[in-house]
């Protein structure tokens, strides 16, 4: 039977980034996220950590009394306690990335070139060797050497003055900086990986949480440069389209609707909002017209809408084939009919987690545990040591 029919049988050798090896000395989220992407895929991650253990450990501790963080990020690893300014640690390190496949760093600019570990002398010395440093804005500019935390580059890249409310920028709620980094990180890995395949040769490639940041802000960036100007922060609106927004129900159910295009405006006119005339109404008969008219189009659905229970407004949406979302609490997403989860063991308990987001013909169905510090330690180095 093939991978593509059953995975009962799957071992560790049948997952598609086997026998792989990726060293990394890395902290927080954004690198660990990368790594352990590589590490669902069967690549073997050996993460080098500080004697205090990498700082995300200590974020909070709601994971079975570990940190929502970590446990997210780190499952499946080895953890090696390891010290690389000290001479035997540097040799255990020059020893493993002798046979690694991938060097993944995110400390601060140069901290490792300084100390004889850089991507340029690590790639001269191990050809094979693909190397991904990840930083906060890149090198070689006046930003380079600024402190990097997920919020501090939500603000330095606009992304918060197009987010939160109308008069009051706001965070994202989640550290999307550091996700992006880790997520085009692995990106890149992968595609060191085939040109490795093609050319025997590794490659140095870097990511930054700003340069992630500035990708997504591309179309408020070509309204404010070339346009009249970037959006500012609409809350539940959208700023090109109209109506794409929250309204609620007469009892009390805030839902998001979106009207792509003038055919369903009709649909939402006539078969939600009783109000046939609005569908041909001048100054709401295209998207460009209802944007030049918010007021009048919100108001006009807040006011319909209003009247109406969910159960009522539910049934219509769904005739008429309107896309909607209802605006959901964290709490409802744990009962989500749509929401995976994934077993996973945290200091003797099983944690239901979200599932990978990538469904794949070699999902086990459950997480390998997270370890604990230097758990590995003892055994990594009588593998590679002297």
């Amino acid at each position: 039977m093939s991978l593509l029919q059953s995975n009962d049988s799957l071992t560790s050798a049948d997952l598609p980034l086997s026998g792989i090896l990726v060293v990394s000395i890395e902290q927080a989220v954004a690198a660990p996220l990368a790594t352990c992407r590589l590490a669902d895929a069967g690549a073997r991650v050996i993460k080098i950590e500080r004697p205090e253990g990498d700082f995300a450990r200590g974020y909070d501790h709601a994971a079975a009394g570990e940190a929502s963080y970590f446990v997210w990020t780190n499952r499946g690893k080895e953890s090696l306690v390891l010290d690389y300014k000290q001479a035997p640690d540097a040799e255990l390190l020059h020893r493993l990335l002798a046979k690694a496949d991938v060097f993944v760093q995110n400390l601060a600019p140069g901290a490792l070139t300084r100390a004889g570990f850089g991507s340029e002398d690590l790639r001269q010395r191990y050809p094979r060797l693909i190397t991904c440093d990840i930083s906060g804005y890149g090198e070689g500019h006046a930003a380079s050497d600024l402190k990097a935390y997920d919020l501090l580059v939500q603000c330095e890249s606009g992304l918060v003055s197009v987010s939160g409310s109308p008069g009051e920028p706001g965070r994202i709620g989640v550290s999307v900086c550091d996700i992006g980094a880790g997520m085009n990180a692995h990106s890149a890995i992968l595609n060191a990986l085939l040109l490795r395949h093609r050319t025997g040769l590794g490659s140095a490639v870097s990511v930054s949480l700003f340069d992630g940041a500035a990708d997504w802000m591309t179309v408020p960036y070509v309204h404010e440069r070339y346009g009249a100007g970037a959006p500012g922060p609409a809350g539940l609106a959208h700023p090109s389209i109209a109506p794409y927004g929250g309204f609620v129900s007469h009892d009390g159910v805030r839902v998001v609707i979106s009207i792509q295009n003038d055919r369903e405006w009709a649909r939402l006119c006539n078969q939600v909002l009783s109000a046939p005339e609005a569908a041909n109404d001048e100054r709401m008969a295209t998207n460009a017209l209802r944007v030049a008219n918010r007021a009048l189009v919100d108001g006009l659905v807040a006011e319909r809408m209003g009247q109406q229970s969910w159960a009522a407004l539910e049934k219509a949406l769904n005739t008429a084939q309107i896309a909607y979302g209802q605006v959901r609490e964290v709490a409802d997403l744990i009962k989500h009919p749509a929401l995976r989860t994934w077993p996973m063991d945290v200091q003797g308990q099983t944690l239901e987690m979200v599932a990978p987001p990538a469904r794949s013909p070699w999902d086990s169905g459950q997480f390998r545990p997270v370890p604990r510090l230097g758990e590995h330690s003892q055994a990594l180095r009588e593998e590679f040591g002297v």
